[in-house]
């Protein structure tokens, strides 16, 4: 089949974990629409559904020579602390699928719920936050910001994410604040991504994304 040619700006695909970080996604696609090509399946799913697409769908495979970053957007919990390994060998395969350079592919992660990236939007604050009842606190602090805010309203989800770079400051100092814990470093490594995805700590590196598009701003 013919190559693909390379778009101007990055083609960059995102998995999510539910409906809400699609929402999300979907504020992205449209605030940073000049400077990036954001694509996401219509389906939720994260690594394993990653792995499928690129190995057997084919508007995912040929793509994969033009494809510049595969990002997973998701919730850091304890019950997802053994899957780790098999999840590095999922990205590494993705990273192979191009060459010189490799597709860049970044977790996006939040722990407990995204709900706690969401209220990063408004103020800064490290609660503990895996058990249900952590999670359904942080939904009720968000409801006092936000009376009206629904798992996967596109709408309220983007009046929330206009405020991203309140978000950026925030998130930013819950992980700085993790090295006095043993955070291996800052910048985004698979040592970096294992302990944060292992220790379970509070914390959002979604972040990274928003840095990454307002540099091709």
């Amino acid at each position: 089949m013919p190559r693909r040619t390379r778009p101007e700006k990055p083609y960059i695909i995102v998995f999510c974990e539910g409906e809400s970080e699609q929402a999300y996604t979907d504020f992205l696609r449209k605030e940073f629409r000049d400077v990036a090509s954001i694509k996401r399946p219509r389906s939720t799913g994260l690594f394993e559904e990653a792995d499928n697409k690129f190995k057997k769908d084919k508007s995912y495979r040929d793509y994969a020579e033009v494809t510049d970053e595969v990002w997973f957007f998701f919730d850091v919990e304890t019950k997802d602390i053994s899957s780790w390994d098999a999840r590095l060998k999922i990205i590494k395969r993705l990273r192979s699928l191009r060459k010189k350079p490799g597709i860049r592919v970044r977790l996006l992660m939040t722990t407990g719920c995204i709900e706690y990236w969401l209220m990063l939007h408004y103020e800064m604050y490290t609660p503990p936050i895996q058990t249900v009842a952590e999670k359904e606190h942080v939904m009720q602090r968000l409801l006092t910001k936000e009376p009206n805010y629904k798992k996967g309203d596109t709408d309220i989800t983007a009046r929330i994410a206009q405020r991203y770079p309140i978000a950026v400051e925030n998130a930013k100092k819950t992980v700085f604040n993790l090295l006095q814990d043993g955070l291996p470093g800052i910048d985004d490594t698979d040592e970096r991504n294992r302990w944060l995805c292992q220790k379970c700590l509070t914390f959002s590196n979604v972040y990274e994304a928003l840095d990454f598009l307002n540099t091709l701003k």
